[in-house]
Order: C-alpha cells, then structure tokens, then sequence
C-alpha cells in the first residue's frame, strides 16, 4: 500500500492512519521537494517526474505491484503512476481526482452535473486559489520571505490546515496548537518550502482518463468535493464512499474512516 501526501503537508499526513494498516505493507514516501526527501531545486520536478521516481524506489524496495492511496498532490502523483504504470498500479485510492482535467475537459461532453460542478470549482479557484498563481508564477520570491520569517511560513501554512479541514467542533478539532506546529517547523527545519512549489512551477500534462480501478473517498468538507458524474469521466470509478465529518486532510483527520475505506477498495477489488 502505497501512501502519497499532498500540499501543504509531508508524510505526517499519515501519522494517525499507519498504526491502522497492520494488515498492509504500507510505504510512505516523502515527495521530492517536501519535509524530509533529499534536497531538491526549486524547478525541474513536475508531477509527473515525482511519478518515476516514486516507482523507481518501489521497485528498488523490490515491490512490483502495489495499491496507491493518496490525494492533492499526491493524488496527481497516484493517477500519473497508474497511467504510465498500469501494470504495477492495481488500484487507486483517491480523495478526490486531479484538478487537472479540467484543462482538457469537454463541457459539452459532461452530463449537467458534472457541468455545474466545473463552474463551481472555478469560483473556488477565483476566490481560494490565489497561492496556486503565486506559487507557479512566483516561487523564488515567495520562497525567500516565506524561508526568512517563521511568522509568514505558519500564516501561509496554518491558514490552509485551518480552512480546508473540517470545521465541526471548532478551531483546534482537527489539529490541536502543537500538531500545526509540528507540521509548520517540518518545513521550516528542512528548508523546504520553497522546493514544495515545484509541483506547481512544472505542470505535467493532464490525461484524458485513467484506467485503473478506482475509488473515491468523498469527505463533506473538502475544499472542492466533486459529484459521482464528474469523477466518471476521468477515472475508471468502482465506488464512491461519501463521509458526512473530514476535510482535505483526511487521512489524519479520520483516520478510522480512511482505513476502513481502504480495506473496501481492496476488498472490492479482489472480487472484481
């Protein structure tokens, strides 16, 4: 079981998920570029390129076929691995598909609701994705004020772990005041921040679809949830599993619920 962290974190996303995969022989990589990896410039490291490397350490640890579990930049990093190694992938696990494919997408070849949903997560972008245009455009900059002051790397960091998690039961529900200081001094004491870009200053190129067998783990409070229909039309989609509590962070923020899902795909999957 392969487990794939996004942005802005680094494999303490999965912290409170391992001691639940007894069952699995789980592999937690950090990403090129993130907390913890080997030093990495700040360019030259799409998706795609964390991809191969991914899998060349899979296969230097001697596995050669494997299930991969991730979302956010993880979750590119999963379906660009099932596309150029689908015989190595057997199943994804996804929190929600590459926001990718909205680059190539057809809206005219969407059924409605999938339609609707495209215009809903341009308004989140126009609104939330202000980081992203600067992240790609503008990382050397943003990479020295934020590597200089460990009061702006915490605004840029906390302000994400604050507002795509799940707000139910306040502030210090999902991550108490040391637990989003762990995770902001990962970053700081690894100098990293800026090498965490590089995934948004080297896009890969999006794929129409991904042929592997799917599922989705669908938590209420992700930043941009998105319907079955839409998912449909860029994965091999066995099974949604919806959660009423979680956000974008869900693997530390439920992880009961994320690893009994993960026993579900698999379970799925060896009926198929």
């Amino acid at each position: 079981m392969l487990l794939l962290h996004g942005w802005p974190d680094s494999v303490l996303r999965f912290e409170r998920l391992l001691p639940r995969l007894s069952r699995y022989h789980a592999v937690v990589p950090a990403l090129p570029g993130f907390p913890f990896a080997p030093e990495l410039t700040m360019t030259g490291m799409s998706v795609a390129r964390m991809a191969e490397a991914v899998a060349a350490g899979m296969a230097e640890l001697g596995h050669h076929r494997y299930a991969v579990s991730g979302g956010d930049v993880g979750g590119d990093v999963a379906e660009l691995l099932a596309v150029a190694y689908p015989d190595r992938v057997t199943l994804l696990h996804l929190t929600n598909v590459s926001p990718r494919h909205a680059a190539v997408a057809d809206p005219t070849a969407l059924p409605p609701e999938a339609r609707s949903y495209l215009a809903e997560a341009g308004r989140w972008f126009r609104s939330e994705g202000g980081y992203i245009a600067e992240q790609s455009t503008r990382p050397h900059t943003l990479a020295v004020g934020l590597g200089d002051s460990p009061a702006g790397l915490a605004a840029w960091i906390v302000e994400k772990l604050i507002g795509w998690s799940d707000p139910t039961g306040g502030v210090e529900a999902a991550f108490t005041k040391d637990e989003i200081l762990t995770w902001v001094t990962a970053y700081w004491l690894t100098g990293t921040i800026g090498t965490s870009f590089a995934s948004y200053v080297e896009p890969a190129e999006p794929v129409d679809r991904v042929g592997t067998p799917t599922v989705v783990s669908a938590f209420a409070h992700d930043t941009k949830p998105a319907p079955r229909s839409y998912l449909e039309a860029f994965v091999n989609l066995r099974d949604v599993i919806e959660h009423a509590e979680g956000g974008h962070f869900a693997a530390w923020e439920q992880p009961a619920a994320y690893a009994a899902d993960l026993d579900r795909a698999v379970r799925g999957q060896a009926r198929a």
